[in-house]
């Protein structure tokens, strides 16, 4: 089970790989929205993935990856 708090060390990870992934977004002239769209996910859930609020699944980043035309360890580096 994963400690409480978080190390600090983790959520500065997680927030790496939602500005990364909010750079191919935009890149790519896409919407929240539209990724969201895109990838059958919610526009709150591609929001938190971006702002590194929570933790993400898996499945999601290699949906979003997909969509994105990115490799997922680009997006995890």
């Amino acid at each position: 089970m994963p400690s409480d708090p978080l190390p600090d060390w983790v959520l500065s990870r997680r927030r790496g790989i939602g500005d990364r992934v909010r750079a191919a977004r935009t890149g790519r002239a896409l919407s929240q929205e539209k990724l969201g769209e895109l990838t059958g996910l919610d526009r709150k859930t591609i929001n938190r993935v971006e702002q590194g609020t929570h933790g993400t699944l898996i499945d999601h980043l290699l949906l979003i990856a997909d969509v994105l035309d990115v490799p997922l360890a680009e997006l995890v580096r």
